[in-house]
């Protein structure tokens, strides 16, 4: 099978290295993929390409391309497409350019991975006219599941998304603190780690603090770690392609987003049997359970630092072989099968939306 992935926005975020490690899984299959990006930063270039899946990248796109309907991307597409099987495009401005290039007869399936915060919605004439070339869309979170609902897209169309994360076998990188709380994610308002800094400042003594990750208020966060007096225990240590390694014999895996879909870096703590400690936003009390981790309310610094006290202290205890069960279902090879079955099934032309067109 040849696999066209179209990517609107390709940078080492949780959605793009699911993408990855799934890709890399299917190519253990029979899958060979090609990978067509709208726009790449340098990281993720190197990313995919040290995994065999150097991207051709959009000359004229830009960041905002996620959100936005380009007919020149689109245009760009269409000629690169015509020797797919199967085109799977992912956030909104890739599968919306993907549906008016692919040719009639592919199948395109669609993932949105995040809850769609566009800054201006499209039109809703471009949306509709979108979904209904998409032949199967992956939705990743309930509100993304909910809003396409509402657009009418049927069950038959629609499926829950699952990012494949690995990891989970990793040993602690030596020299680290112990104790010690790691952040991993983008250093973006959405992902919290603001709160985080918030919360160690009401600590009596607080742990250090290993945060991993790169993104727009990189700055603001050092500055703000100053002012509260916590900049000895907070320690940015950048992306890391190696993070289950700081994540393993950890403290605590703190996720205090306060927009959230599903979370790699909790799911690959929970494999390492690491504590969780969530916001109870969007889609991570359904990952996170009843008694995988801990939850607590969300933009809160201080229920987020009673939480922490209590992990650290034992107080707040989690099922941790649960939650190791848990992680395993996202392992890539099982999450490859799930996506190749799909995919075949659209080959097939075995769903009712293939069958009706």
């Amino acid at each position: 099978m040849r696999l066209t992935r179209v990517i609107a926005k390709l940078e080492p975020g949780g959605a793009q290295l699911g993408v990855l490690r799934t890709s890399a899984a299917l190519r253990r299959l029979g899958v060979e993929t090609r990978v067509l990006a709208g726009f790449a930063t340098r990281e993720g270039r190197r990313l995919f390409a040290a995994a065999g899946l150097a991207p051709e990248v959009f000359p004229d796109g830009d960041p905002a391309l996620e959100y936005e309907p380009r007919l020149e991307f689109a245009e760009w597409l269409q000629p690169r497409l015509g020797d797919a099987d199967l085109v799977h495009a992912h956030m909104f401005g890739g599968w919306w350019a993907a549906a008016h290039a692919v040719a009639p007869g592919t199948p395109l399936v669609a993932s949105e991975h995040n809850a769609l915060r566009w800054p201006a919605m499209p039109p809703p004439r471009e949306l509709h006219a979108a979904l209904l070339r998409v032949d199967l869309l992956f939705a990743h979170g309930p509100s993304t599941r909910a809003l396409f609902a509402d657009l009418g897209v049927g069950p038959d169309r629609l499926r829950n998304g699952a990012s494949a994360i690995d990891g989970i076998d990793a040993r602690p990188r030596r020299g680290l603190p112990s104790p010690r709380i790691v952040f991993a994610g983008r250093l973006h308002e959405e992902k919290g780690p603001d709160l985080l800094i918030e919360a160690l400042a009401l600590l009596h003594d607080p742990p250090p603090a290993l945060i991993l990750g790169t993104g727009p208020v990189e700055r603001q966060l050092r500055r703000l770690a100053r002012a509260r007096g916590v900049d000895r225990a907070v320690r940015f240590a950048g992306w890391r392609a190696d993070a289950p390694r700081y994540i393993a014999g950890s403290s605590a895996c703190v996720v205090p987003s306060r927009h959230d879909a599903w979370s790699q870096s909790a799911v690959i703590a929970m494999g390492l049997g690491v504590p969780v400690v969530a916001a109870a936003v969007e889609g991570l009390p359904a990952t996170i359970g009843s008694s995988r981790g801990v939850l607590v309310a969300p933009d809160d610094p201080a229920a987020l630092a009673d939480a922490i006290e209590g992990v650290l202290h034992g107080e707040m205890l989690v099922d941790r072989e649960e939650a190791r069960l848990y992680a395993q279902r996202f392992l890539p090879d099982r999450v490859a099968h799930a996506y190749l079955t799909e995919y075949a099934q659209l080959l097939d032309g075995t769903p009712a939306r293939r069958a009706a067109a």
